[in-house]
């Protein structure tokens, strides 16, 4: 029998479940999942604190290291960055952290907005109707992130499947198998790279990439430096390729939902742009990519927000959860741009999400140039209709079925 944080119910809304939660408290055991009764912290002041608290280690190999079990994820995709603790973690973070400094990242600007237009000039040919997260949502982020990488563009579809399946909430074969699949994947293109001497993927070059992509850099930081080892190396890829599209992708879907909810903010967005980067903070808040944070567990007993938490209880911090607590945000069921930021999506403390300022960038790109293509653009089925993924870690829609031009201007629009 499935626990409610997999049910379908929660999939398509898990704000009514987690504020029942936070009401009985901000910390408290709840059962979820395979570790059996776990720690789940819904309050924001006490997410926050669990985030940057370094008694609650991230390394799943150490706690695993003693317990039997049936699983087989690939250690590529179960020992990644996200699941270690300082000083490993420092090491690898700042082997990465180069490529999304706000610099970085702004230098791919123009290729954002040249990848955005080239997808929405495709979109506008549909015949006015279109899936916003199979035609957009997805293939934005994932070009980018392959473009960062040097992962060559035919195998970037194949990539998103991989992904998508890593989150499949309830289906420990599917997660294992498409751990192994990108694993392997991943090994294979580090070994051609090397092969070819580092030289650049040219599809990737020829749209505009930088001449030596991120992934390059990183072998050559493991084969000459010595400072990350071969498994580190295939670790950090699967993860940089996974996390760097996943959110902004989630991020895209969730909040243009929004917006297409909101007919007076979307005009006040289209009326003002420069609005556009508070709105991108609110909709992280308000519908987070991310429900539940990665694992963690006490390495030694704490106490947090009134809960005494025993060495080795397994730790759940929810940013979806936290982003709603009205101990922290008025009226937090509210869309509200105006109000000040302080949310959790990305995370708080040594694991702050590291694509933070790429993902900020390609989601007000996206949303500026949708409104301003699109400004008659509208759902295609009710709300309650959408099918969301099937993921208990992430936030996202399967589908987002809009219409738009001639066809918008039909009968069978839905604005909520």
């Amino acid at each position: 029998m499935s626990h409610p944080m997999e049910s379908p119910e929660f999939f398509r809304d898990p704000y009514p479940l987690l504020a029942a939660l936070r009401e009985r408290g901000a910390v408290q055991r709840v059962r979820t999942g395979p570790h059996g009764a776990t720690w789940l912290v819904t309050g924001w002041a006490e997410a926050r604190t669990a985030m940057a608290d370094p008694r609650l280690s991230k390394d799943t190999t150490r706690y695993f290291a003693d317990k039997p079990s049936k699983r087989n994820l690939a250690p590529a995709v179960s020992a990644t960055m996200l699941a270690t603790d300082p000083p490993d973690h420092t090491r690898l973070r700042k082997l990465a952290v180069k490529a999304f400094t706000p610099a970085a990242v702004a230098r791919l600007e123009p290729r954002i907005a040249e990848l955005t237009d080239g997808l929405l000039e495709r979109l506008a040919t549909r015949g006015g109707t279109a899936d916003l997260v199979e035609d957009f949502a997805v293939p934005l982020p994932i070009e980018v992130i392959g473009d960062l990488l040097g992962v060559p563009r035919e195998d970037r579809a194949a990539l998103r499947r991989w992904s998508n399946d890593l989150f499949a909430a309830g289906d420990p074969d599917t997660v294992d198998a498409a751990s192994h699949t990108i694993s392997d994947y991943m090994t294979e293109l580090i070994a051609a790279k090397r092969a070819d001497g580092g030289s650049p993927d040219a599809g990737a070059a020829e749209a505009g990439a930088p001449g030596r992509d991120l992934l390059t850099d990183l072998i050559a930081a493991r084969d000459e430096g010595d400072r990350l080892s071969e498994a580190e190396l295939v670790s950090l890829a699967v993860l940089l390729v996974v996390a760097g599209h996943e959110t902004t992708t989630n991020l895209i879907g969730n909040g243009t939902l929004a917006l297409l909810r909101d007919d007076a903010l979307r005009a006040r967005l289209r009326r003002d742009p420069s609005l556009i980067p508070d709105a991108v903070e609110e909709l992280l808040r308000y519908d987070s990519p991310i429900t539940t944070a990665t694992f963690r567990y006490a390495a030694e007993p704490l106490t947090l927000g009134g809960a005494e938490i025993a060495a080795g209880d397994v730790v759940m911090v929810s940013p979806g959860a936290a982003n709603r607590d009205p101990a922290r945000f008025a009226d937090p069921d509210t869309l509200d741009p105006g109000r000040p930021t302080g949310h959790l999506s990305f995370g708080h403390g040594p694991h702050h999400c590291l694509g933070a300022p790429l993902a900020r960038l390609e989601a007000r790109i996206a949303f500026h140039t949708l409104l301003t293509r699109f400004p008659d653009l509208r759902l295609a089925v009710p709300a309650t209709d959408l099918e969301w993924r099937h993921t208990r870690l992430m936030r996202g829609l399967a589908h987002l079925p809009v219409t738009f031009g001639t066809a918008a201007a039909e009968d069978d629009e839905y604005v909520a």
